[in-house]
């Protein structure tokens, strides 16, 4: 029992110090496999050499602005008159209650002309200035000659009408209306509907509204709506029918472009070129019989 465990204390003390003789041999080759690194540096006396052998870049030369030239500047004079103005120093505010004494208030009135400056003359080649007139007189323009309408008894009159009527469902602005027949001449005269007169003031075309009574009131038109005109002319007239026959449909159609509505004729018809030449051929036969 005891030979067996020295020769298991044999065995295992040979193995160790082969072990440790296999760590020491492998050692040294482990170190040398791993060469070291060197740098080579450069000498430190060579870096001043090279930095002297390196060529010096010359460094452009910077001059100084040469000095502005100081101008002189151009020295006003003051005229002497303007010295002798006398300076006014503000007068102190009299307590709440006091008045002045009668000799301050006429030593204040004397200072004060004293010191007024006298405008300055006219020269005397300059022409005098026109006066000026006072507003009450000056002139005022003639009031316009009133507006004649003269139509002919009923029994002698014959009427040619047209009709502009606004597209449905909307209505025309009583504003817009105004402005459109003041844009043609319209003036607003007797039975309280508009007119367009000659040079003569004498009515030649006429406007009523197709709203009952068909009148208008210059004092609420503009807040109000309206569904159509009425433009017409009485015969005789002014003029010859056929002239006023024209001027009817050349101010119908003016209009029209103003208020963009729809024309008609007297009851109600589309005005078209072919309906306004009928009208003018029936005018024609009625003049001629």
């Amino acid at each position: 029992m005891i030979s067996e465990l020295r020769l298991t204390l044999l065995a295992v003390g040979v193995l160790f110090i082969a072990a440790l003789a296999w760590w020491e041999r492998r050692r040294p080759r482990q170190a040398g496999g791993a060469p070291e690194r060197t740098v080579a540096r450069e000498p430190a006396a060579e870096a001043p050499l090279r930095a002297a052998r390196a060529p010096v870049l010359p460094l452009p030369q910077m001059r100084a602005r040469d000095p502005l030239v100081a101008h002189e500047l151009p020295v006003v004079e003051v005229a002497p008159d303007l010295h002798a103005l006398p300076v006014l120093e503000p007068a102190e505010a009299a307590p709440a209650g006091v008045q002045p004494e009668p000799a301050e208030q006429g030593a204040a009135a004397g200072l004060a002309e004293e010191n007024a400056v006298a405008p300055p003359e006219p020269h005397a080649g300059a022409p005098a200035a026109a006066p000026a007139l006072p507003r009450e007189q000056l002139p005022e323009l003639p009031p316009a000659p009133p507006l004649l309408v003269q139509w002919p008894p009923d029994r002698e009159r014959r009427i040619l009408a047209l009709r502009l009527v606004a597209p449905l469902p909307e209505r025309f602005a009583g504003r817009s209306l105004r402005q459109a027949l003041a844009a043609e001449g319209f003036v607003l005269g007797q039975f309280a509907i508009f007119h367009k007169p000659d040079e003569e003031r004498r009515a030649v075309l006429s406007a009523a509204s197709l709203t009952r009574p068909g009148t208008f009131d210059m004092d609420t038109m503009d807040s109000q709506h309206y569904g159509g005109l009425s433009l017409f002319t009485v015969l005789p007239g002014p003029k010859s029918p056929p002239q006023a026959f024209e001027e009817l449909v050349f101010t119908a159609r003016n209009l029209n472009e103003r208020l963009h509505g729809v024309l008609q004729d007297e009851q109600g018809s589309p005005l078209t070129p072919q309906r306004i030449a009928v009208l003018r051929e029936q005018l024609r036969a009625r003049t001629a019989s």
